[in-house]
């Protein structure tokens, strides 16, 4: 590995910090499924770096481990931050259920590209996932943050939870460091971020906001079909909303980086269509049409929400944020 000093990260406050300094998040989830196929790989990775550079993202959030030392070197590289999503049940490839997420924590927990360990995608929504009781899965949550904790004391644990918890799940899952949230509130992420403040003090980011690029419906000044202006427009008042209120938030997650014609149909084709849980607030037809929602094409070409990110990204500083109260 490239890496000769172990960095450590932190939490505190509702800050992340590596090495002392404050770290904010602006990322971009990342799944990379080429035109035809069904399965991640990183084909493209040199050409996607590149452009999450121009973009000004600093961090990738991804929903399965990467077990290629290569890969990550790369990313390292490239000076992006990851991370890591592991499932709950993946037969029994680092996930959580075997118990063999832990491996992969010992194999790569010195790699500096690793920012956070996250347990979990929006598991709330699927009980049926856990014999029809979510509360298995947070007792499992739990059990494997404590083992996260004891293999890996350079880097919190988070899960991602589909939009705010209540009181009752932060309470069940105390030991988590920080949480991620996926929130679908039209363009307006912010209400979001304020119910976590009443609830919590633990940091939180938003570990996927934003929207796609194609508007079922004629709706709210943007017609109906593809619609890359919708998109752009969408996720400038996302990211505008956030990093205004930067004071309650560690950063935020934009879903995603290259469309995924795997989704919804023919993997060949870019097909309309698709489906995910509690999805009404999708902007701006409160449709998510799931092999849009890529700020680049499956071609890498950007679409017009690219500049409306890198315009934001880039011109935002961590030393630019409010003192936390």
């Amino acid at each position: 590995m490239p890496s000769t000093n172990i960095e450590k990260v932190i939490v505190s406050g509702r800050s992340i910090f590596i090495n002392d300094v404050p770290y904010f998040i602006k990322g971009i989830c990342y799944h990379p499924v080429p035109r035809g196929a069904s399965k991640r790989n990183f084909e493209s990775l040199d050409q996607d770096l590149l452009l999450m550079n121009e973009a000004g993202i600093n961090t990738i959030r991804l929903y399965e481990p990467i077990d290629d030392i290569k890969v990550l070197n790369k990313i390292e590289a490239a000076g992006l931050k990851l991370i890591i999503s592991f499932g709950y049940n993946q037969n029994g490839v680092y996930d959580i259920a075997s118990g063999s997420f832990i491996d992969y924590i010992k194999k790569y927990k010195t790699h500096n590209a690793i920012l956070i360990w996250e347990l979990g995608n929006e598991y709330n929504y699927h009980p049926e996932w856990f014999d029809g009781n979510i509360q298995n899965w947070y007792d499992a949550l739990s059990i494997a943050t404590d083992l996260v904790h004891h293999e890996d004391p350079n880097h919190p644990v988070s899960t991602a939870h589909g939009d705010v918890p209540d009181e009752k799940i932060l309470a069940l899952n105390a030991n988590l460091d920080l949480w991620g949230l996926n929130v679908y509130r039209w363009d307006k992420p912010q209400s979001a971020l304020k119910r976590w403040k009443r609830i919590s003090s633990k940091p939180v980011y938003l570990s996927e906001v934003g929207a796609d690029s194609y508007m079922k419906i004629s709706k709210s000044g943007f017609e109906k079909g593809e619609n890359q202006k919708a998109q752009a427009t969408a996720n400038a008042n996302i990211i505008d909303a956030v990093f205004s209120h930067s004071d309650l938030t560690s950063g935020l997650f934009i879903f995603s980086f290259t469309d995924g014609l795997w989704k919804a149909g023919n993997p060949d084709q870019q097909d309309i269509g698709g489906w995910a849980p509690n999805s009404s607030g999708v902007p701006y037809d409160g449709t998510p049409n799931e092999e849009y929602w890529g700020i680049v094409d499956i071609e890498r070409n950007k679409k017009q929400t690219f500049d409306a990110i890198k315009e934001r990204f880039t011109n935002f500083s961590i030393n630019n944020k409010k003192t936390q109260e």
